[in-house]
């Protein structure tokens, strides 16, 4: 025992003077500084936090290392004066051995720490610089080419899985997972991808969380599910790290059917506790707000809510806009202060107004009504800017007011990809089609797989004429959406724009049913007068039903197709009996809507086709001082290339070619195939200078 305690008594004392105590003592400072940076400085920069881990790993590993190299080189003032006893070839190859030593394991454990950051790093996890806030969207789009960093505090709300027996809570279920998204989407330390995205992740088939995660451009996914029976209501719901498939928080909640918006609220809050976000006092009050306390009211708004979501530009859009007007009624007229709703509802009928679908005072006074009821309950709400910015936008053109108005909404709306969309649209309207471009885009990084966004962007390049660039555009959709009659056929069509070519839009519409086609009659009647066979032209304005037809706000009406076939096969007496019919009902919508430039410019065309010259001119002219590019330059070209068409239908090929001449010259979507292919501007044929013209913008 004498002999162990005498041992042992050396052992320490030799420790202290080989000053190894001072070392360790040293090296737990200097570690706990670099912990201290690591755990405060790397967050800021958004480096992932399991690299703060591998630096407190690295440590640790290290401190062994350090105490042994303090006793076995024995840097002491007794070890530094043995060293100058000896010679000096030693003394320079014992310092020069220390000092490699010393060297080497150093690099060692630095080389170590670099290489497990290079193997162990997530692809993830690379630090990128946000556009706005600081955890939103990637600095490149999910789903496209190349990388894009995908930001921590990032998180999808998955449709959530409707347990209950009546098929019909689905909406239910949907309308929870909304709300929970919503609330979510109000915290602008969260990047929040937008519900359009997500709805395409519908339970019931097998999940890939990793890979959905990935096309979204997330690191985490809420999943859920919702069963309601009586007056009860069950939701469970997860929160998963999509990059490890870990499960980082799971609930379930067990209420009355009255309280559900209150678990709503709940969950929102858990997830935003649980990814660290950081909430304002005003973003708390927003996700404790509930929505309406009609349970019945919010069934009827979520039904609404999914029509206008799932609505592209076809044929049918009149028809599933009014419906969802309807519904949008009944749920404010059960709840009077029902919000979101009277956002909603003017959203459909600013909507109906703007495509020309009802373009009436009238319209607009309901669009009007119900962003004033909108005001009247929260006058500071985002979503309340937003409708306005809408209504001035899509009723009265007026872009520098709703640019106002979405600069207000864009502070409580941080991950609304409605936000930069809507800019998107209103630089579009004011001739920059770049800078829209590059909006559009934004809305993608928050809303990447919404195939209608990325219609619209190809929609650009095709008023830029950049046709490559709208079919890879298109292509991506169908990525999204393999198979979707719309896009497949938009797809197609470009080679009858681009190229003068219809024959795979041809061969697209020989292969849909009766049902599929019907969707796009609107673009089986075009491919059917390119190619000069009425029948063909027939039919497709048989599946057409009572639609109309045309470019962006101009609509043309099935009694005027029919004049035009009969036109284009030479029958005057079909083509006038035709005519007529068409004018009496685009008289009454002139009428109805005296100074609105499209409807005008169609009476004109019609005047024109029933030989009515003076009037048709007249007519064409009032449409393009009504409707200047400089005020809308969608539609003020479009009001341009009508005005040609109706001279060269009245015999005046050269106010036409001098029209036609401007047009060409600005964006749209006038074509080399609609020049080269439609009966529209056969009365040109032959002419030098229209067939210049079209030659102009043949594929180069």
């Amino acid at each position: 025992m004498g002999n162990e305690g005498m041992n042992s008594g050396n052992f320490f004392s030799e420790l202290k003077r080989r000053n190894v105590y001072k070392v360790a003592v040293a090296y737990a400072v200097v570690s706990w500084l670099l912990i201290q940076i690591a755990t405060q400085v790397f967050p800021f920069f958004e480096i992932p936090n399991w690299t703060v881990r591998l630096v407190v790993l690295v440590l640790i590993v290290g401190f062994p290392i350090a105490l042994f190299l303090a006793w076995a080189f024995e840097i002491t003032p007794e070890g530094i004066k043995r060293a100058e006893d000896v010679s000096p070839s030693e003394s320079i190859t014992g310092h020069t051995g220390r000092k490699l030593v010393w060297l080497t394991v150093i690099l060692a454990v630095v080389a170590a720490g670099l290489l497990g950051f290079q193997l162990l790093r997530p692809k993830s996890a690379i630090p990128t610089v946000a556009s706005t806030a600081s955890t939103t969207a990637p600095s490149s789009i999910p789903g496209s080419s190349g990388t894009s960093a995908i930001p921590e505090k990032s998180i999808a709300v998955l449709p959530f899985e409707n347990l209950s027996r009546d098929p019909d809570n689905a909406f239910f279920a949907d309308g929870v997972q909304d709300e929970i998204l919503t609330d979510l989407a109000k915290v602008a330390d969260l990047k929040v991808i937008s519900r359009t995205s997500v709805m395409q992740y519908k339970t019931g088939a097998q999940r890939n969380l990793r890979e959905i995660a990935e096309q979204l451009g997330v690191a985490h996914l809420l999943e859920g599910s919702v069963q309601r029976a009586g007056g009860k209501v069950r939701v469970n719901a997860q929160l998963i790290d999509a990059r490890t498939d870990a499960h980082q928080w799971a609930q379930s909640f067990d209420r009355d059917i009255a309280d559900v918006f209150a678990i709503q609220s709940e969950i929102a809050k858990a997830i935003a506790d649980q990814l660290q976000a950081k909430l304002s006092p005003s973003e708390k009050n927003a996700i404790d707000q509930k929505p309406t306390s009609d349970v019945p009211a919010f069934d009827l708004y979520t039904r609404a809510k999914n029509i206008l979501l799932t609505t592209t530009l076809n044929a049918n859009v009149q028809s599933l806009y009014l419906q969802a007007v309807d519904l949008l009624n009944q749920a404010v007229a059960r709840d009077p202060s029902f919000f979101e709703a009277y956002c909603q509802l003017a959203y459909a009928n600013d909507n109906l107004y703007f495509l020309g679908n009802d373009h009436t005072p009238a319209r607009l006074a309901l669009a009007e009504a119900a962003i004033q009821s909108a005001f009247r309950l929260r006058p500071d709400a985002g979503e309340a800017h937003l409708a306005r910015a809408e209504n001035l936008y899509r009723g009265y053109l007026d872009f520098d007011g709703a640019l106002s108005e979405l600069e207000i909404a864009r502070k409580t709306l941080p991950n609304d990809s409605r936000v930069p969309e809507l800019i998107g649209y209103i630089v579009r309207r004011q001739g920059k089609h770049e800078e829209a471009i590059k909006n559009l885009q934004r809305a993608l990084e928050l809303d990447p797989r919404n195939f209608f966004i990325l219609e619209q962007i190809a929609l650009s390049y095709q008023n830029l004429r950049r046709y490559p660039e709208m079919a890879a555009m298109l292509d991506r959709g169908l990525t999204i959406k393999p198979g979707d009659v719309e896009i497949s056929t938009t797809r197609v069509s470009v080679d009858l724009d681009w190229k003068a070519d219809p024959r795979p839009l041809h061969q697209m519409l020989q292969s849909l049913n009766s049902d599929a086609i019907k969707n796009v009659a609107d673009i089986w009647f075009q491919c059917a007068i390119a190619e000069r066979d009425p029948a063909a032209a027939e039919r497709a304005l048989a599946a057409l039903g009572e639609n109309s037809f045309g470019n962006d706000a101009v609509y043309l009406s099935r009694d005027f197709a029919m004049g035009l076939i009969a036109r284009m096969v030479k029958d005057d007496t079909k083509a006038k009996a035709a005519f007529t019919a068409a004018r009496a009902k685009q008289e009454k919508l002139v009428q109805e809507q005296p100074n609105y430039g499209p409807a005008i410019c169609v009476l004109g065309l019609i005047d024109a086709g029933l030989g009515r010259k003076e009037e048709a001119l007249r007519e064409g002219r009032r449409a393009v001082e009504l409707l200047p590019v400089a005020k809308d330059s969608i539609n003020g070209a479009h009001m341009i290339e009508y005005y040609a068409m109706i001279a060269a239908w009245v015999g005046d090929k050269d106010l036409a070619c001098e029209q036609l001449a401007v047009a060409v010259k600005l964006p749209g979507t006038l074509s080399y195939g609609q020049l080269k292919l439609l009966p529209y501007w056969d009365p040109l044929r032959g002419d030098p200078r229209f067939e210049k013209i079209v030659t102009s913008l043949a594929p180069k």
